[in-house]
């Protein structure tokens, strides 16, 4: 509907133009937003506004020009002016109603586009170094990350999903030197134990698992314990892959996968640290002081230069990745997405002036960034600050335990990014119209019974005598659902181009609550055959957007609650 008034609109402005009423090289952009009051009709646009002070009118004058240019059109009932200028639409049923027979016939497909088709786009994110369980921080991106992805894919995108393990470095050190401790019997609380050590529970099991010979068998490899408490290469190793293997097994819990794991290590063994390091002194833009190699960045929009090479010969964090997103674009990705926390957002600049320094051919402002603010859990509105595995925090797997894989993806995916979130664990396990994704599986669920209530009752649904009956959809909970059920596509688009799985969140809920609103209100099961087999059928396509959408989110739509 909205594109037929696009149209429409379109042909309105070649008319006026023509006549003279507005200049010919006049080329605005068409908004036309759904109404929020229903008395204003089903959509609006402010077109005469936009166009009042370059057409020389009073935006009413204009307005009342632009709707004698309409072109007649069987899916517009009638055209009004409201206030200072607004142009008013509202749709004929029997067009409205078609959204209908358009989800029906789509199915799965509906929503999805080929909008993004031959563009080739990596998303790396959760990306945690392998030294703990996966903290619900890691959860937020691991939902978020997750999402974007799907809506990538749903708008025709070749999307590779990629996890960065930073296997090398001091934390890594840390956790050998934890582990080695544990495996001689020293607690966190004994004098010997390292300064900056890993305290949690899981310490204890990969040390145990590490002097019992265990074999762990990790997404890219398989490590035998040599049990040896006195090798710390061969504990590093085996801690590595361990804590690799339990990530990898949250991850799958969250219905999570990765079509590459990346190895910081490999940077360093395959020289491509190296290889930046060479390229950005050949390029000029290094200086050495002090004993240390800096990078000018501040010629690329850093507040100060950074220190690439410290005085005793170790890089700092940032030149490694710098190597990595060179490497991206060596891969071929023109298009990468990196979902991070919060805390890597001093990392943004200094990464771009890295990539930039190399002059490599890659653009300014790449790669794009998702940063994802801090999650506070509660419980009795008391706040829950850790897990006794974990030692500090909570983790992805307490919340997945508590109330859900369906929930915590929901809950974590269902704000902006940029805001911080309280996961609230008691609402997350209601069955109350206050938990989001109850509500929204409420709604898949109660179309389920109600078709289930028409079997029963020898009512089964007639597909073909609802397509012909669609224009007796003539309630407005029933138009306020289509028009709903209209606007899908759209929102997938917008999602998926602004990065934003929030929007497709907040769409079921309003989808939802269209639908509970009109079940209430407009019984199904009447004994009139068309109305009610055309009333089964916008069941039938609410059931199916409510599905596409869950999908998009990574949440099932059950058919019972």
């Amino acid at each position: 509907m909205k594109e037929t008034i696009i149209s429409l609109l379109e042909n309105a402005l070649d008319t006026l133009k023509q006549q003279g009423t507005l200049p010919a090289d006049a080329a605005p952009t068409i908004k036309v937003d759904p109404t929020k009051d229903k008395a204003h009709g089903d959509y609006a646009t402010n077109l005469a506004l936009t166009l009042a002070k370059p057409a020389g009118r009073k935006p009413r004058e204009l307005a009342e020009a632009l709707i004698a240019a309409l072109p007649a059109s069987d899916a517009v009932e009638r055209v009004e002016i409201a206030g200072p200028g607004f142009i008013n639409f509202f749709a004929a049923t029997d067009a409205a109603a078609q959204v209908v027979r358009q989800v029906l016939d789509a199915g799965d497909a509906f929503g999805r586009s080929l909008a993004g088709r031959g563009q080739k786009v990596q998303v790396e994110f959760v990306s945690a170094n392998p030294t703990g369980p996966l903290h619900v921080g890691h959860g937020r991106g691991a939902a978020i990350g997750d999402c974007i992805c799907r809506l990538l894919e749903a708008t025709g995108h070749d999307v590779t999903r990629e996890f960065y393990y930073n296997d090398a470095g001091a934390q890594i050190v840390n956790l050998a030197l934890s582990v080695q401790a544990r495996a001689k019997g020293l607690t966190p609380d004994d004098g010997g134990w390292p300064e900056d050590g890993y305290r949690g529970d899981y310490i204890v099991e990969v040390a145990n698992d590490y002097l019992a010979g265990e074999t762990v068998h990790a997404d890219d490899r398989h490590v035998v314990a040599k049990a040896d408490p006195d090798d710390l290469d061969a504990i590093r190793e085996f801690a590595v892959a361990w804590l690799r293997r339990e990530q990898d097994l949250d991850l799958k819990a969250f219905g999570v996968s990765f079509d590459v794991y990346f190895l910081e290590s490999s940077l360093y063994r395959e020289g491509k640290v190296e290889e930046a390091v060479e390229r950005l002194i050949e390029k000029g833009h290094t200086y050495e002081q002090d004993g240390a190699l800096w990078l000018r960045t501040t010629d690329f929009g850093d507040d100060k230069d950074r220190v690439m090479r410290k005085s005793d010969g170790s890089y700092t964090y940032f030149l490694p990745d710098v190597a990595y997103h060179l490497n991206k674009w060596q891969r071929g990705f023109t298009t990468v997405i990196n979902e991070q926390g919060a805390d890597h957002h001093s990392t943004v600049t200094r990464v771009r002036a890295g990539l930039q320094a190399l002059e490599a051919g890659i653009p300014q402002g790449w790669p794009d960034y998702v940063l994802h603010q801090m999650v506070m859990v509660t419980r009795s509105g008391v706040e829950v600050k850790l897990s006794k595995r974990a030692g500090s925090y909570v983790t992805v797997r307490d919340l997945i335990d508590e109330v859900g894989r369906d929930a915590t993806r929901f809950f974590l995916a269902a704000r902006r990014a940029d805001s911080q979130l309280t996961f609230d664990i008691d609402l997350a396990r209601s069955q109350s119209n206050d938990n989001p994704v109850y509500y929204v599986q409420y709604a898949h669920a109660r179309v389920c019974s109600m078709l289930r209530k028409a079997d029963a009752q020898g009512l089964g649904f007639d597909h073909d005598l609802a397509m012909v009956s669609l224009g007796r959809l003539e309630e407005d909970q029933e138009k306020a659902v289509m028009n709903r059920l209209a606007r899908f596509p759209e929102v997938v688009d917008h999602a998926a181009a602004s990065r934003e799985p929030q929007q497709v969140a907040q769409y079921l809920l309003d989808l939802a609550a269209e639908f509970h609103s009109c079940y209430n209100a407009v019984k199904v099961m009447v004994d009139d055959d068309e109305l009610r087999n055309a009333r089964l059928a916008l069941g039938l396509a609410t059931r199916q957007v409510l599905r596409n959408g869950l999908d998009l989110l990574g949440v099932s739509a059950p058919e019972e609650m």
